[in-house]
């Protein structure tokens, strides 16, 4: 079985409180952290540059991954590892040359990872399934933070299961602790959550009740 982890995404902090929401994060429990990076192209909105994941990663121990929701990632893949990114995550989607990428991630230090837009088939992904350590499925249409699950994407998280088993399967959008279950009794093990956790009253009981009914999902699917 995959590790399970939960990421909060720093889309959904405090946008000028970000060395703090970081560390609260952590300190709740969180097992690391996710950046997502847009450029009002690829996505019709704007985020933030490179500089934070150097930022974070000097704030905090913890895992990192970069969402890169930008035309030609693969310019930039690798200068995302050497700023801190752990895990580096492109849109199958984008215009680029998609293997080149991943195996510059990969060269950097970093562990490559393929994104899947909710209407995107499973079947794009297969030329690359053998050089990603991970794929992400998106739960929402990239681009703003606070929207709502899409259930139809379940059947293609348990293809993803299916057809790569030992991948890290992520999911990222509209995620709590009902749709975490949902999603990790389909096979995901890796949870990028933002409004549910960082909008919380408490933080620390938000992750803990969330990684409880992720635990419960799974021994219900194993029994």
């Amino acid at each position: 079985m995959q590790a399970i982890k939960i990421y909060p995404s720093l889309l959904a902090a405090d946008v000028g409180a970000f060395r703090s929401e970081a560390r609260r994060a952590i300190e709740a429990g969180a097992d690391g952290l996710h950046i997502d990076i847009m450029d009002g192209s690829f996505v019709p909105n704007i985020s933030y540059g490179f500089e934070l994941i150097k930022a974070v990663r000097g704030w905090v121990d913890g895992h990192v991954s970069v969402h890169l929701m930008i035309v030609r990632p693969d310019r930039y893949v690798t200068r995302c590892v050497e700023l801190g990114a752990d895990t580096v995550q492109i849109h199958i989607e984008t215009p680029c040359d998609h293997g080149a990428a991943l195996a510059a991630i990969r060269a950097a230090g970093g562990r490559p990872s393929l994104v899947l837009n909710p209407e995107t088939p499973v079947e794009a992904l297969a030329p690359y399934l053998d050089q990603v350590d991970e794929v992400l499925q998106m739960s929402v249409h990239p681009g703003y933070g606070g929207q709502a699950f899409i259930p139809q994407v379940l059947p293609k998280l348990a293809e993803l299961r299916r057809r790569a088993p030992r991948v890290a399967l992520s999911v990222d959008g509209g995620i709590n602790a009902a749709t975490a279950a949902q999603c990790a009794r389909a096979g995901a093990n890796l949870f990028e959550v933002g409004s549910s956790i960082y909008q919380a009253a408490d933080m620390g009981a938000a992750i803990a009740e969330m990684r409880a009914a992720i635990e419960e999902a799974l021994r219900d699917a194993g029994s």
